[in-house]
């Protein structure tokens, strides 16, 4: 099956380093991606690093319950965490070299651990984040002026 469809996004700058995001019609219509150099209480809106771990985590996690789902299952709990680990490079640019994520689903009992494990084997195929991110993608850049 290939088929194909498109996603649009965009930003806009509202000060020195604070892009309000355009995310199209939701409910929730402000999320701003700062840059800034502030302590974390300061900042109204995460990094684009912290966003991309968090992106990637919410794929997961999202994956692993549809993963339940189709087997007539429904969690009652799901906690989650994203680590990333940025470092420089050669040329001294930060760079996330590795993302952990820890995903924390509430299993009761056996026949629910049964599950969890049957889906623990496949789940991650589901996410488009982290399987694109493995893969590599493709990234054009059009700077117009």
């Amino acid at each position: 099956m290939t088929s194909e469809s498109k996603v649009k996004v965009g930003l806009k700058l509202e000060e020195q380093m604070l892009f309000k995001c355009d995310l199209g019609k939701f409910i929730v219509n402000d999320l701003y991606i700062d840059e800034r150099n502030k302590k974390g209480v300061n900042k109204i809106g995460p990094s684009p690093a912290k966003l991309l771990g968090l992106s990637v985590l919410g794929c997961l996690a999202a994956s692993f319950e549809f993963c339940l789902q189709k087997k007539d299952f429904l969690l009652s709990d799901i906690d989650g965490r994203s680590e990333l680990i940025i470092t420089r490079n050669e040329k001294g640019f930060w760079r996330i070299k590795k993302i952990d994520i820890e995903i924390l689903p509430k299993v009761d009992n056996p026949k629910m651990r049964k599950r969890v494990d049957q889906c623990k084997k496949f789940f991650e195929q589901y996410c488009i984040i982290s399987e694109s991110l493995r893969k590599g993608i493709e990234v054009n850049i059009n700077l117009e002026y």
